[in-house]
């Protein structure tokens, strides 16, 4: 059976449940926020994109390093690894994956989806997913310690349930999009750039704010009118020609943190 954590808020009007790491359910007055699997849409509810974002088969997989050439299918390797439990207790929980330089990673791609059986990446990294829910909002925060210099994108990919009514939409300070043209978006998603904050406005229930550190971008992706991806980026890969661009890529510090916050409102 697989481990499920719950956490409650200190009022008790506000629940996630996480598993394996995966944020699988975000209740707020009793209506679920989260895209469910076995719905239509995506066979997930979040996931993460490290270190790349992006396809790779145009650059037959290969991304180019200070530290040589590593093999990546699209996305990146970590979604290949497993989290372990690190903490948790009423109201947060962490969870971490570790990568030792070099380690061959089976892709689950191969052979339906992609022609690399096997995966790497130069560098060692900790990689930790940590929630923590208050009254008000439920806080995603990413740590990643690596060598420093170690180039890097890093995307956090969760989906939202939707109303199924095309009138909801995605707006920022800049624009407003609607679910059809996010649709009409199709695999590239749709960008919302150099922005640190965009709200889900939808016809009945809760709207949701999504405010973010560290990234300054975002991806919408959906296929179908009753979910919504909404992907706070660090970088928006499908431009220009060359989609593994150099200048795509943070170099890491050493340590670094990147947050997300989901603020439900009426």
């Amino acid at each position: 059976m697989k481990d499920i954590i719950e956490l409650a808020s200190p009022d008790k009007n506000s629940f996630a449940k996480i598993e394996n790491g995966e944020l699988i359910s975000y209740l707020k007055n009793g209506e679920e926020l989260i895209h469910q699997k076995g719905n239509p849409g995506w066979r997930s509810s979040d996931t993460e994109m490290f270190p790349v974002i992006g396809p790779t088969d145009s650059n037959n997989f290969k991304v180019s390093t200070p530290k040589g050439i590593a093999i990546q299918d699209q996305h990146g390797l970590l979604r290949e690894l497993k989290y372990s439990v690190s903490s948790s207790n009423d109201t947060s929980a962490a969870f971490e994956k570790n990568y030792i330089a070099n380690t061959v990673v089976k892709n689950s791609k191969f052979p339906n989806k992609s022609t690399e059986e096997n995966l790497n990446w130069p560098y060692n990294f900790s990689f930790q997913k940590i929630y923590s829910l208050t009254n008000d909002s439920l806080k995603i925060e990413f740590k990643i310690e690596s060598e420093v210099g170690m180039p890097f994108m890093l995307g956090y990919h969760p989906a939202f349930m939707l109303n199924g009514n095309l009138d909801e939409k995605v707006i920022s300070d800049s624009t407003e999009v609607s679910i059809p043209k996010i649709i009409e978006g199709g695999s590239t998603a749709f960008p919302i750039l150099n922005t640190n904050q965009v709200t889900l406005v939808k016809t009945e229930g809760q709207n949701i704010k999504i405010k973010t550190k560290g990234f300054n971008n975002f991806m919408l992706w959906t296929e179908v009118p009753n979910m919504l991806c909404i992907e706070p980026i660090t970088e928006y890969p499908y431009v220009g020609e060359k989609m593994l661009n150099s200048q795509l890529f943070n170099s890491s510090k050493g340590a670094q943190k990147f947050s997300i916050y989901l603020n439900p409102f009426k």
